[in-house]
């Protein structure tokens, strides 16, 4: 297949690799001319995937007209909130003949679009030919060839399937299902909670609280999901669980990491002046947390989470506030909503 993969991230890069490792004729966009010209001269992306070398049959361009026309598949890999900045000068332009896939994770501020929606708003599109890939995945461990199982979704199962194929080898395996909704908003919405597990480590509390978190973590996860569309399978499968765990608990995260320093003490806007990569969870917490205003839904975790982002609340007075909330019965017959 012909696949452009636009956004030369860790990520980005790494899903160029593997799908030029397939067989695959592959494309990388890099937004920043004079850093795709630094990519293209030395095969490396020395700011997001060091030492791994990118391999001399992938093209590098900045040019995006040219990313967009000359493949069938395109996958963005472009943080959430810059994918409208980064394709505004192509509002309208007809991709209908092609497969528009993303494996970017995040909700856009202000209008709650899911990637997959951002990508329909600025191009036309067919809704027949859009997927995402989402699962445990962290780029550090794929571009060192570590077996790693994640899952491709579309609304149209036989191209799930069909992209599925194309990007599984030897230690990248992918599943398929028909849930897009479900499955973006699983991912966008598992960072959340990871930004909740780092603040738990940055603040000293330990195993039960982190586990307390993630566990409770995921219904709120789910009660937003199934509320906005998404299949309640989805949230126990490879982009629901599977991605908490590994968000939650792994050294590679940047929202854990985030949270973690949040937990310490720092001031949000000091953690993410020292980052030279993107915590989608920072900005999804801001729509998820004005999702549950609009709706009317109790998403407490999310709710403390944007208070320790954004009001300066103390992991410990944000902790105390959920400990001493009403008690509830754990599980309610009404579609496991009711946390």
């Amino acid at each position: 297949m012909k696949i452009s993969v636009l956004g030369a991230g860790g990520w980005g890069t790494t899903l160029a690799i593997l799908l030029s490792k397939n067989g695959h004729k592959t494309t990388l966009w890099e937004y920043n001319k004079e850093y795709a010209e630094t990519l293209k001269e030395y095969r490396e992306n020395f700011y997001y995937l060091p030492k791994v070398k990118i391999p001399g049959n992938i093209k590098i361009t900045s040019d995006t007209k040219l990313a967009l026309s000359e493949s069938e598949v395109l996958l963005f890999v472009v943080p959430t909130q810059y994918i409208r900045k980064s394709f505004e000068d192509f509002k309208g332009y007809d991709l209908r003949d092609k497969v528009i896939m993303s494996a970017s994770k995040g909700i856009e501020n202000n209008t709650y679009l899911l990637v997959s929606d951002i990508l329909s708003d600025i191009f036309r599109v067919r809704k027949n030919k859009l997927a995402c890939i989402s699962g445990p995945s962290h780029a550090e461990e794929v571009s060192r060839k570590i077996p790693t199982t994640v899952t491709c979704a579309a609304g149209d199962i036989n191209l799930a399937k069909k992209l599925s194929a194309a990007f599984s080898n030897n230690y990248f395996r992918v599943y398929s299902n028909n849930d897009l909704i479900g499955t973006e908003l699983a991912g966008a919405l598992k960072n959340v909670i990871a930004i909740a597990a780092g603040i738990s480590d940055g603040a000293g509390y330990g195993d039960n609280t982190k586990a307390a978190l993630m566990t409770r973590g995921m219904r709120e996860i789910m009660r937003l999901g199934i509320l906005l569309g998404a299949k309640r399978e989805t949230f126990f499968g490879l982009a629901g669980i599977g991605d908490l765990i590994v968000t939650c608990s792994s050294k590679h995260s940047r929202n854990r990491y985030v949270g973690e320093r949040i937990g310490k003490g720092e001031k949000l806007k000091t953690i993410l002046n020292d980052m030279k990569m993107v915590a989608e969870g920072v900005a999804t917490t801001k729509s998820a947390f004005e999702l549950s205003k609009k709706f009317k839904i109790e998403l407490p975790i999310t709710h403390k989470v944007y208070d320790m982002l954004f009001k300066n609340v103390s992991a410990n007075k944000a902790m105390t506030d959920l400990m001493k909330r009403k008690l509830k019965t754990e599980i309610e017959n009404k579609d496991y909503m009711i946390i």
